[in-house]
C-alpha cells in the first residue's frame, strides 16, 4: 500500500497518511467530508483540510435526489462527470479521496470513479484524522482547482445489482449496524428490517481500533466468516447506497469482487410488496 501512486490493480483501493504525503504534488485529493445528521463537510472543509484537496459535496455531486431509487440515488451521468471535472479530477492522474468518517463517504466517490471510469483511485485510510495523527500538515480556505478532463466511460468498471436480481446474489452483505440490520432499530427509513437472505458485516467490522482498514488477510476472514469470497457472487447494500461502498472498499482490497445494490434498503422498501425479514 505504500508504493504509491502505482497502478490500482496492483496495491488496491487505500493509500496511508505518508505515502499521500510523498506524492501529494502528483495526485488529485478530494475532501467527501459529510455525516448524516452531522456539521455541514463545506464548513469543516475551509476549516482545514489536507493541502489542495477540493471539497466534494455528497448529497449535490454524488448523488440524485431521492425517490423509488432510494435516499442517495447514483448521480446522473452528466452531473458526476462536471462535479468532477469541477474539481479538477484528470482522466490519466491518480486520485485520492477522504473524508472524517472513517472512510464512509469517501467510499461513495471511490466507487463511483472506478464505476464510471477511473483506473487509479484511492481512499485514504483514516481519513483526516489519520494524516493529522500522522503528523502531517492541513491549510485552510477554499480551494478552486484548475478544471479537470474527466469523462465518464460508456463501458462500466464496477457492477451493480437492482431489486430484480438482488436476491439472486449468493451473498448478500447488509453494511448497516447490527440493529438496523435486525429490524430491532430504524433511525431513517420507514420500515425496520433487512432484505431476505442477506448477511450483515456492518462497516465498523472492516476497522481497527484506530479506525483504519483491517489487513488484507483479516478482511478475507471477515468475509468468509458469512461466506463472501471470490469462489461466489457477492453484492453490498446498506441504508442508501453510501456506507454499503466501505464494505466493497474492504472486499476489494480482500481481493474480493463485488457488486453494489445502489437503492439499498431505502430504495427496496419503496415497494410495499418486496419482502421484509427481521432478526439476527
Amino acid at each position: 500500500m505504500d508504493d504509491f501512486p502505482r497502478a490500482l490493480s496492483d496495491r488496491g483501493p487505500l493509500v496511508t497518511p505518508d505515502a499521500l504525503a510523498r506524492e501529494l504534488g502528483d495526485v488529485t485529493v478530494l475532501d467527501v467530508r459529510y455525516r448524516m445528521g452531522g456539521p455541514p463537510g463545506r464548513d469543516e472543509h475551509r476549516a482545514g483540510h489536507v493541502p489542495g484537496a477540493a471539497y466534494v459535496d455528497l448529497d449535490a455531486d454524488l448523488a440524485a435526489p431521492p425517490g423509488d431509487g432510494g435516499r442517495h440515488p447514483l448521480p446522473d451521468e452528466g452531473t458526476f462527470e462536471a462535479a468532477m471535472r469541477r474539481v479538477g479530477v484528470l482522466g490519466d492522474r491518480p486520485v485520492v479521496v477522504y473524508d472524517d468518517w472513517e472512510g464512509r463517504a469517501a467510499a461513495r466517490a471511490w466507487w463511483l470513479l472506478r464505476y464510471h471510469g477511473h483506473r487509479d483511485v484511492r481512499v485514504l485510510d483514516g481519513g483526516l484524522s489519520a494524516w493529522r495523527a500522522d503528523g502531517h500538515p492541513v491549510e485552510a480556505g477554499d480551494v478552486r482547482p484548475e478544471p479537470g478532463d474527466f469523462h465518464v466511460s460508456p463501458t462500466k468498471q464496477m457492477r451493480v445489482v437492482g431489486p430484480d436480481d438482488v436476491t439472486d446474489v449468493e451473498v448478500l452483505v447488509d453494511a448497516r449496524a447490527v440493529e438496523r440490520y435486525a429490524g430491532e432499530t430504524e433511525p431513517v427509513d420507514p420500515v425496520a428490517g433487512h432484505i431476505p437472505g442477506a448477511v450483515n458485516v456492518p462497516t465498523t467490522a472492516n476497522l481497527d481500533e484506530r479506525g483504519r482498514f483491517l489487513a488484507p488477510e483479516r478482511l478475507r476472514e471477515v468475509y468468509a466468516a458469512v461466506g463472501a469470497d471470490t469462489a461466489r457472487t457477492v453484492a453490498a447494500y446498506c441504508g442508501s447506497g453510501v456506507t454499503a461502498a466501505h464494505d466493497l472498499v474492504a472486499m476489494a482490497s480482500a481481493g474480493i469482487d463485488a457488486a453494489l445494490y445502489p437503492g439499498s434498503w431505502s430504495g427496496w422498501v419503496t415497494d410495499p410488496s418486496r419482502p421484509v425479514a427481521t432478526g439476527r
